[in-house]
């Protein structure tokens, strides 16, 4: 059963099927909302022609965006979410062509609607249902990759550890050889004779950086082997962000701390705070109104207190904020953070911290483009040259845009920082949120904020 499994998947792989399947699915739901827009099957060549194009569009942009690779450990939300993303692209690019070509008159745009619509579920449906199968049949023992394992017996057992945390990616240990040092002849005809013994798929070697001259003898062993061989480097005492392998200049790279955020990602979340921003600042409008009228009220001095804080790059900005505390002059450029009771607090200043309304004019650091929705709080400028020695990868959450609300503040992780371990706690959870970063991600942030409500205990 499992060899029939293995050799149907090595004669139709998924990047040969799907894309026809999705064809097929977009000519089906041409034909399904013609029928529910007109009473009949296409009748006209027109019709077809935009079955076709948007058939091909589909099957362009799923490459494009690798929608055809990876399926074996790529998340449903993710296989979900991208596909989503494909499709509105899909909708945009043939809406336009439709109106630059002058036949808006031509086209029902309920029909180009309807067929969209009804493509789009039936291909996540099929995704979320195929993955959801090959899960079950992997946990089982089945559909599963051998693999066998060269490296130290510490990075080894990490490793093993790794794929039996993860049976539904289907990899399943075929044999280990333990490699501590430099190989020598004998050692390597050793491991190419185990490795055919073995009849393993693939070969992951598992070393530390300062062993990376031995893959390079491996490798060569191998060099007659039809095993696939992978790279499993080990980055001991690293804290990665979104590590990936990449080409520079024409050399292979190792991407140890960038930014998931960039390119296409980083349009879709501009015009999530863009749509967002402007709702949830119409919505508070009222309320913005109201507080500023108390505070004026309340206390002598400014509605508004401006500060500078690190954003995206390092880069310095002005963040808003509600005035919270009556007007007064630190020593030496300090910044204390609120406590409990703090008597600098203005008669509605508590209120206003412990209900995050005081963050409400930060919207228009997010129209403006300084700031995002979610992402990491961003901290005063002397907290930062404080923590910046003091927390391994502090810094690094400066990557992204700083955010209203973020993963560390739905988790907890929200007021006053008075110990090393709270700041440590935070910080793992910002580094956390970019290293997995998703719109889908972003939603459930913020519908996790609405939903806990913004009144915390830890915020004075």
């Amino acid at each position: 059963m499992k060899h029939t499994a293995i050799s149907f998947a090595e004669r139709y792989p998924a990047q040969l099927i799907v894309p026809v399947l999705d064809f097929l699915v977009v000519l089906g739901a041409g034909i399904l909302a013609h029928w529910v827009r007109f009473g009949i099957t296409p009748d006209h060549d027109r019709y077809w022609l935009a079955i076709a194009v948007m058939g091909l569009l589909v099957i362009v942009m799923n490459m494009a965006q690798g929608g055809y690779s990876r399926w074996r450990i790529t998340r449903i939300t993710t296989l979900v979410m991208r596909l989503l993303f494909v499709w509105l692209l899909v909708a945009v690019l043939v809406t336009s062509l439709i109106y630059f070509a002058h036949a808006a008159e031509r086209y029902s745009r309920l029909w180009v609607g309807m067929t969209l619509l009804f493509s789009f579920i039936v291909c996540a449906g099929l995704r979320v249902v195929a993955q959801l199968l090959l899960r079950r049949v992997r946990r089982r023992g089945g559909a599963r990759r051998s693999v066998f394992l060269v490296g130290p017996g510490q990075q080894l057992v990490r490793v093993a550890q790794g794929m039996r945390a993860s049976p539904a990616e289907g990899y399943s240990i075929a044999g280990i050889e333990r490699m501590s040092c430099s190989p020598t002849e004998p050692q390597l005809e050793r491991l190419v004779k185990r490795v055919e013994e073995s009849g393993a798929r693939e070969v992951w070697i598992c070393v530390p950086l300062e062993m990376g001259g031995v893959v390079r003898s491996i490798f060569f062993a191998l060099r007659n082997h039809t095993a696939e061989v992978r790279f499993i480097p080990d980055f001991p005492g690293m804290q990665l962000l979104n590590h990936r392998m990449g080409e520079v200049a024409g050399h292979l790279a190792v991407d140890l701390s960038v930014t998931p955020i960039d390119g296409v990602p980083r349009i879709v979340k501009r015009l999530e705070d863009i749509i967002l921003g402007t709702l949830f600042s119409l919505i508070a409008l009222p309320a913005v109104i109201v507080i500023a009228i108390l505070i004026k009220a309340t206390s002598p001095g400014p509605v508004v207190f401006k500060q500078y804080r690190t954003g995206v790059n390092g880069k310095r900005f002005k963040v808003y904020k509600f005035r919270s505390m009556r007007v007064h002059q630190e020593a030496n450029g300090q910044v204390t953070q609120a406590t409990k009771r703090d008597p600098r607090l203005t008669p509605i200043g508590a209120f206003l911290r412990r209900t995050s309304l005081d963050e409400l004019p930060q919207f228009y650091n997010v129209l403006q483009g300084r700031m995002s929705i979610v992402g990491p709080r961003p901290h005063a400028l002397a907290h930062n040259e404080h923590y910046k020695e003091l927390v391994e990868s502090y810094m690094r959450r400066h990557k992204v845009k700083p955010g209203i609300t973020g993963w560390a503040q739905v988790n907890g992780l929200r007021g006053e920082t008075d110990t090393l371990d709270k700041m440590q706690r935070r910080v793992e959870c910002d580094l956390w949120y970019i290293d997995n970063w998703s719109l889908w991600l972003d939603l459930r942030i913020i519908a996790l904020t609405i939903a806990k409500g913004f009144i915390n205990p830890n915020a004075y």
